[in-house]
Formats: structure tokens, C-alpha cells, sequence
């Protein structure tokens, strides 16, 4: 759980808009991943401020939750 803390605070730096880098960084993705995420709309929220993307801590706690499954056969469907 400190592991995820620590990881937290350095992907922050204080602000609560993360660069794709940074938010791969605390989603434990490739930057790589989350960049087809966004292409195909399966990943967190973005904005684009001007010609950067940014992703809010927020919204990728958010995603993050709805994400959760209690079984690999669990589809998330209800």
C-alpha cells in the first residue's frame, strides 16, 4: 500500500493534471498502452490543454475503480 502511495506523490508533483508519461506511470501502464487506450476510448478521461494531454488524478482514479473485478470471468456487466 506504501508502494502505491510513494508512486502517487511522484507522479503528482503537486498537481493534479498528469502528463500520458506520468499517468502510465501511476497506472503501472506503458505509455504506449495508454496512448491506444485513448485512441480506441477504452481508457481513463483526458483533456487536451492546447496540444497537450493531460489526464486528471480524478478521473484516473475513477476509471481505475470502475475497473475492478471479482473474478476473471467477472465482465463488469450488470
Amino acid at each position: 500500500m506504501e508502494k502505491d502511495f510513494s508512486r502517487a506523490a511522484r507522479a503528482r508533483k503537486d498537481c493534479p493534471f498528469l502528463s500520458t508519461k506520468e499517468a502510465a506511470y501511476y497506472l503501472g501502464l506503458s505509455t504506449r498502452t495508454l496512448e491506444k487506450m485513448r485512441l480506441t476510448g477504452h481508457g481513463p478521461r483526458f483533456r487536451k490543454h492546447g496540444r497537450y494531454v493531460r489526464y486528471h488524478i480524478d478521473d484516473i482514479d475513477a476509471w481505475s475503480e470502475g475497473r475492478q473485478r471479482l473474478s476473471t470471468s467477472d465482465t463488469g456487466e450488470k
